[in-house]
């Protein structure tokens, strides 16, 4: 029975690493019956995609043809993080400890969350030292510098690399600050005992994660962390002062205070205050900046206590650091130079002390500005503080560490460096054996070895640099050490990254047939471009087998191989998605001839205009003012197509608004600057317009019997002026430190629900119901701005609706149809089928304007793919309280709210044209497939962290826009053709 369950688990590579704990028979049970299921998950997969693929094209309806592309884009989008986001973690190394006796018997590691290295290091206007203690330390006590972080730079990922010496996997964020999604170790897991105070979004991972029951935690409130408290450097009085409480209380309790004086302990003070001001008050204010001189005193207050506790024995060490930096307005999470910069300084037993120098070379001015030219700074790798605290306390570097002993910080004989920096290297080699050990066992049959760096020149170094220390040639030793550290670290990200090529192909393969599949399917049933082709049985049926075997050849390979069972997906993939292209090869072989009997010189250009402007929607991700060069394109647009003379009043008002809505991209990102008066200004305006639209429906009685449309334009208008209100009473109250007023916060959480309600109580007529849905989504919108931002969605909104008259002239224009009257169109009633034409050309434009406001929807005020662009202060209206994925989740509604306007808009544009809805989505599906393509092939796994993450993020969020599409696509469709009956006196009116 274990045998077949052992089999399953090898057969689908998900068998569980190698551990020195003993998985009971019950886990592998559960094990292999989670891996049973996950397996046929991806073969039903396969499967459905296989059956919908295969079916005719014209047979395919909308609905299984959005579900088959929903199934291929999810696919798509999870791959990225099983090609770049896996976990680097690997387990079942030795634990590695230094021989000699360590300087100090315990540790004290500050951390002070948010803390940028310029905001502690330079001196006030005056020039006297922001935190007077601190700097004496650094310039007569210990050593200094600056701890360089890694994206994301975020609370979880900075710890982890500063106590577990690894860097996560950037889904870790995803997946919460309290728990641990994979087991690791840390430097706090090898202590004999670890006390740690702070945050309870910190401080229970480290304590999870930990074997045995000897790291404890303290922690405050989660509801103490808010952001429009009174002084959020209570939170740091609070640790301070429950640490003094602490050892106080160990004088009177024996127990624990023999433990306190036992070797390897570890205190850990955790200091949430900076961060929590600085995302409140930005970290150039007057708080952020006396929160610093309330943690300077408070170290020095800890400092003293606990020399006095353990009587000046000299054998404390202190380090003193941050998980990550901050932005000028208050964010963080991308890689800014105010957010990778963090400060460290290190004193007490075994730390050296201040270096004199005459010189330093570094690329950036700072010694300069914070006058510290001529003490040595000493810049460390953040995951360097781990084996730094490990040899400091003699306890074993974290298994999972990659990071380098900084050998500068340590006051000791050249032999105990020499053998720190021994049990480094050997540390970080045993991981480098079992993760190739674990490659080599994915990949027995095919696979290319790490040359620099094998079995034989393994032994070699450390044979050699063993022999160095024998022999004291310590420099020696700790130079070889240094370079098979390096030859290991790049070893270690060899065999990580060793899927890639192999994945990205895969995947790469499958999004080139996918688009080419849909070109087909839009040209084969939407267009005249080709004539009705018979299909050959019999060469079908072959094609079929032929396909099939390729599929069963790719799965036995995968097999023998023993790899997860996601890649089964990433390679079968390509399949069924290229047979469903190859099925149409007759329809490819007419088209071409019916292309090379027309004008080459126009399809050439044709083609030429559309590759430029889906390059310009590529550029618009990177460079926000791409946008406004081709929204100023746009407002040229009617005079270039001679609309202008045909709708000159509609044609005017569109150049206008073209014009208005492009000064958006060149305005700053939003949340850099409040200004509150703006979203006040916003508030008022929509009133006032929702004042004349009011009017103009209650002169028009014949199609108003009822006083329910009116009443819901009321309920909306309230809700416009109670959002203006709420807006300007919270910002006033969190200014004068009052908090978030439980009023405000009821009903700021009541137009949230209620916005998604009042638009389906009103008028189905097509401008009412929209500017009913504008009205709805503005009063939320409002809720969500600080600051110019809260203009946005009008502008937007009224280009919109100027869209949809533009798009009936360019129909008359073309003489495709009659104008219909859009003043009388109802959403409710059903569209004709007799009446949908087939594709035009000039319908590609009309799905390249939707995609490209849909991009300046998404970058219109900020760019969204980088994280620091988020500002907390857009919810403080809902909540002030530290909640990451509640916040999370407004942030991403208020990014949401231009996209609903925005395709709502555009399924006006598709029934007015008497278009079908699977034909203007499918030329929009192939538009924002392309610019996935290209982001899939710039996605980079070198050059600095943040272009490393700014690609990625790029293809995610391009990917997450096209699944964002085709969803939006149903509820655009419900938000305007449906309608909430209140009475069953209501009456239904229709044209």
């Amino acid at each position: 029975m274990f045998a077949i369950q052992r089999l399953s688990l090898a057969v689908f590579g998900l068998c569980l690493p190698e551990q020195t704990l003993t998985v009971s028979c019950n886990q592998l049970v559960k094990c292999s019956m989670f891996t049973e299921a996950l397996c046929c998950l991806s073969i039903l997969l396969l499967v459905q995609c296989w059956t919908l693929l295969c079916q005719p094209a014209v047979a395919m309806g909308v609905s299984v043809f959005i579900l088959a592309g929903l199934l291929v884009h999810c696919v798509f989008l999870v791959s990225i993080f099983d090609i770049y986001f896996s976990s680097p973690l690997v387990h079942g190394m030795t634990p590695q400890q230094t021989a000699l006796p360590p300087p100090a018997k315990r540790l004290v590691l500050f951390v002070a969350d948010g803390l940028r290295a310029d905001s502690l290091y330079e001196l006030n206007s005056n020039g006297t030292p922001r935190a007077p203690y601190l700097r004496s330390i650094l310039e007569s006590n210990g050593s200094w510098g600056i701890s360089h972080t890694r994206v994301p730079t975020e609370s979880r990922p900075g710890h982890v690399a500063l106590i577990a010496g690894f860097y996560e996997d950037v889904s870790a964020v995803a997946k919460g600050w309290k728990e641990n999604p994979v087991e690791f170790d840390s430097v706090f897991n090898e202590s004999k005992y670890t006390w740690s105070w702070g945050s309870p979004d910190i401080l229970p991972m480290f304590a999870k994660g930990a074997t045995g029951d000897h790291v404890y935690t303290f922690c405050y409130t989660a509801e103490s962390e808010d952001f429009g408290a009174q002084d959020a450097a209570e939170l740091d009085i609070w640790v301070f002062d429950h640490v003094k409480s602490f050892f106080n209380s160990s004088r009177s309790n024996q127990t624990l205070f023999s433990v306190l004086n036992e070797e390897k302990v570890i205190l850990f003070l955790h200091l949430l205050g900076i961060d929590t001001n600085g995302h409140a008050h930005r970290p150039n204010s007057r708080e952020y900046k006396e929160n610093i001189k309330e943690v300077d005193e408070g170290v020095k207050e800890i400092v003293s206590m606990i020399d006095n506790f353990y009587g000046n024995d000299g054998r404390t060490a202190f380090i003193l650091t941050s998980d990550h930096g901050m932005t000028d307005w208050g964010t963080h999470g991308a890689g800014h130079p105010s957010e990778t910069l963090t400060p460290l300084i290190v004193w007490g037993a075994g730390v050296n002390y201040p270096q004199r120098v005459t010189s330093q070379k570094f690329e950036d001015n700072f010694l300069k500005e914070w006058k510290l030219e001529n003490l040595k700074r000493l810049d460390v790798n953040q995951a360097d503080v781990a084996p730094l605290m490990a040899s400091l306390i003699g306890v074993p570097f974290p298994l999972n560490s990659v990071g380098t002993l900084p050998l500068e910080y340590l006051n000791n004989s050249a032999h105990f460096k020499a053998e720190s920096m021994f049990t480094n290297a050997v540390q970080i080699v045993e991981q480098f054996k079992v993760t190739k050990h674990t490659v080599k066992k994915k990949y027995y049959l095919f696979i290319l070895l790490y040359r620099p760096l094998s079995d034989s020149e393994q032994i070699n170094y450390l044979k050699k640099a063993r022999l160095y220390i024998q022999q004291q040639k310590y420099d020696e030793a700790i130079s070889l050490c240094k370079t098979l550290i390096n030859l290991a670290l790049e070893g270690l990200s060899y065999y990580h990254t060793y899927d890639r090529l192999f994945l990205g192909l895969s995947i790469a393969m499958s999004f080139v047939g996918w688009t080419t599949y849909v070109i087909l399917v839009i040209i084969k049933t939407h267009t005249n471009l080709t004539k009705a082709v018979q299909t050959n049985n019999k060469e079908s049926t072959v094609l079929l087998y032929g396909f099939a075997f390729v599929g069963v050849m790719i799965a036995f390979f995968l097999l023998i191989q023993t790899c997860p069972w996601t890649y089964y997906i990433y390679c079968l993939l390509p399949v069924p998605v290229w047979y469903a292209v190859v099925k149409e090869l007759p329809v490819i072989q007419d088209l071409a001839t019916n292309l090379l009997s027309h004008n080459m010189v126009q399809s050439v250009g044709f083609i030429f205009i559309c590759i430029l402007g889906i390059e310009i929607l590529v550029f618009s991700f990177f460079y926000r003012s791409t946008l406004t060069l081709g929204l100023l394109v746009f407002a040229g647009w009617p005079v270039v197509t001679q609309l202008w003379a045909q709708a000159k009043t509609s044609s005017s008002i569109w150049t206008f608004l073209c014009v208005l809505l492009a000064i958006f991209p060149l305005m700053p990102v939003v949340g850099r600057e409040s200004n509150i008066p703006l979203v006040i200004a916003a508030g008022l305006l929509t009133l006032l317009i929702s004042c004349f639209s009011l009017a103009s429906l209650c002169k028009n009685k014949n199609k108003y019997r009822n006083n329910q449309d009116l009443k819901v334009y009321f309920y909306q208008m309230l809700s416009i002026a109670l959002s203006t209100y709420v807006v300007s009473s919270t910002h006033d109250s969190l200014k004068n430190k009052q908090g978030l007023p439980l009023l405000n916060q009821i009903i700021s959480w009541m137009t949230l629900v209620s916005s998604s309600v009042l638009p389906l109580l009103s008028s189905t007529f097509l401008f009412q119901r929209l500017f009913s849905i504008l009205l709805s989504l503005m009063s939320t919108y409002l809720l969500l701005s600080t600051g110019y931002e809260a203009l946005f969605p009008l502008v937007l909104s009224g280009l919109m609706f100027v869209w949809i008259n533009m798009e009936q002239e360019a129909l008359q224009h073309y003489g495709l149809s009659l104008k219909p009257k859009l003043a009388v169109f109802n959403f409710t009633c059903a569209t004709d089928i007799t009446q949908l034409r087939q594709l035009h050309l000039d319908d590609v434009r009309r799905s390249f304007f939707f995609v490209f406001f849909i991009v300046t929807a998404f970058f219109g005020t900020g760019n969204i793919a980088s994280v620091n662009s988020f500002d907390p202060a857009s919810v403080y209206c809902f909540l002030t309280v530290f909640s990451p994925f509640m916040m999370g989740s407004l942030l991403l509604l208020k990014v949401a709210i231009p996209f609903v306007l925005v395709s709502c808009a555009f399924e006006a544009v598709q029934v007015t044209t008497q278009l079908s809805s699977k034909s203007l989505f499918l030329l929009v599906l192939v538009i924002s497939d392309i610019m996935a393509l290209h982001f899939f092939f710039l996605v980079k796994d070198y050059g600095s962290w943040l272009d490393i993450g700014t690609s990625i993020s790029h293809y995610v969020l391009v990917m997450s826009l096209t699944i964002f599409m085709m969803l939006m696509n149903g509820l655009a469709q419900l938000l305007t053709t449906q309608r909430l009956q209140l009475s069953k006196g209501t009456k239904h009116h229709s044209t």
